[in-house]
């Protein structure tokens, strides 16, 4: 019988849609499942929403719940992290502070000031983690939710290297059935290779039977409906030639060209009509409303699950992450690809090898093989390789505690270098230490 550890397990929205996916699979279908959380009444909460899955299934899976994450790592075959380390009133911080500074940030879970200093407080958690792991199941596939993704694997993969770890996002999942959709095309008919770092990966090839969909999908563009779908990410594709992973507002924190002026932002942040266009701290007003609504939001998904028998199919059918099938494969099943964060070893050649890359991985009974990539087009390759190395640097600074590092990757930082001079750069910096430094155990001192 597997054994299957969620760490983080009160993110309710993931561990019921990881659970509801792992019992499909018949070598996980009676399986252990150990959900593990800092939060006793989110534990709750989460124990009796999976449980509620395992039961309208009539599955034989188990559900165990625990406290203590030692516990829940003991034997595992998998492990999922969907860890936030803070909560919003200590995260909000990273958004606010230099908003006051005159850098407009939409998420910041990512990269640049705001995902540089999530990570600085997520690094040693997950760390802490890889140690347990390495102690009590080293031979468990660790797949990693948690963002910001691309540093905390890379801080990972480097410190712990005989780990099978890889992190995933479900952004390339998300952008291949809409541009399917504005191609015309059945969904299960598309093709694809995607490559890059996460948040910014591009399809290199994107196909129907063999048939090149770019073409159709440039011609969809045309047409004010899909135009406004994603205005940043259409831009950057009517550009750069190559269509990219994540929504338009994130994209718009990690380069130079949508957010350094208030009449851009405007323009291109504001009216758009996806998920999310751009605006200001977009993900921190979602949190601070959750955070008074996720009891009833919960009760609500209870009762829909009772009395909703559409609403309950749904949530039965195996979705669109990868966790489970990866899983699945690792312990023997069905071989599966899925993009990946890995290390870049030789895999994209033409960006810095000391990094942490986005890419096709193929998983198979205890094995996880990268798929090479080699050069990235010339017009996609500054931004993925400049991007790449900002966030090594970061990474170097948070493993040594080293301040100055971390200064200088976020002086480098595409939106801020575009809004702010080194001296302001090195105040918001130094602000945004003294806000943290109860969080930084890893740093001796704040001053560079």
């Amino acid at each position: 019988m597997a054994k299957v550890a969620f760490i983080g397990a009160g993110s309710f929205g993931f561990t019921r849609g990881l659970v509801s996916d792992l019992v499909t699979f018949d070598l996980l279908k009676d399986a252990e499942i150990c959900l593990m959380d800092i939060d006793e009444e989110r534990l709750k909460m989460a124990h009796q929403s999976c449980q509620k899955i395992i039961d309208i299934g009539n599955y034989p899976a188990t559900i165990t719940t625990t406290l203590d994450r030692r516990a829940a790592l003991d034997g595992a075959d998998g492990v999922i992290t969907t860890i936030l380390a803070g909560d919003v009133d200590v995260w909000q911080h990273d958004i606010l502070i230099p908003k006051k500074y005159g850098v407009d940030i939409n998420v910041g879970d990512t990269r640049g000031p705001a995902g540089v200093f999530r990570m600085l407080r997520t690094m040693p958690e997950m760390l802490s983690i890889c140690k347990d792991i390495s102690e009590l199941c080293p031979n468990a596939i660790y797949l990693n939710y948690t963002n910001p993704m691309a540093m905390l694997c890379h801080g990972m993969q480097r410190i712990y290297p005989d780990l099978a770890i890889s992190g995933l996002c479900h952004s390339v999942q998300g952008t291949s059935k809409m541009m399917a959709k504005w191609a015309g095309v059945k969904y299960e008919d598309v093709d694809y290779f995607c490559a890059g770092i996460n948040h910014l990966a591009f399809f290199l090839d994107f196909k129907s039977q063999g048939v090149d969909l770019y073409p159709k999908i440039r011609e969809a563009m045309k047409t004010q409906e899909v135009y406004n779908e994603e205005h940043v990410r259409n831009e950057m594709f009517l550009a750069l030639d190559y269509y990219v992973t994540e929504s338009s507002g994130h994209n718009s924190e990690y380069n130079w060209w949508f957010r350094k002026r208030e009449d851009l932002i405007e323009k291109y942040c504001k009216d758009a009509t996806g998920w999310n266009p751009g605006k200001h701290a977009f993900i921190l007003d979602i949190y601070r409303k959750r955070k008074d609504t996720w009891e009833n939001n919960f009760q609500e998904w209870l009762d829909k699950m009772d009395n909703n028998e559409e609403f309950r199919k749904e949530v039965m059918e195996r979705g669109h992450e990868y966790a489970a099938s990866i899983i699945n494969a690792w312990l023997g099943g069905e071989q599966f690809v899925f993009n990946g964060n890995v290390q870049n070893d030789g895999i994209i050649t033409n960006i810095t090898q000391d990094s942490c890359v986005e890419v096709p991985v193929l998983c198979s009974r205890n094995q996880l093989q990268t798929i090479k990539v080699g050069d990235l087009p010339s017009s996609i390759a500054p931004i993925v390789g400049f991007t790449a190395q900002l966030e090594s640097m970061a990474v170097d600074g948070a493993l040594s505690g080293n301040p100055k590092l971390v200064y200088q990757s976020i002086a480098y930082d595409p939106l801020t270098a575009s809004v702010l001079s080194l001296a302001e750069i090195k105040a918001m910096v130094k602000d945004m230490f003294a806000q943290n430094r109860d969080y930084l155990p890893q740093f001796k001192s704040f001053e560079f």
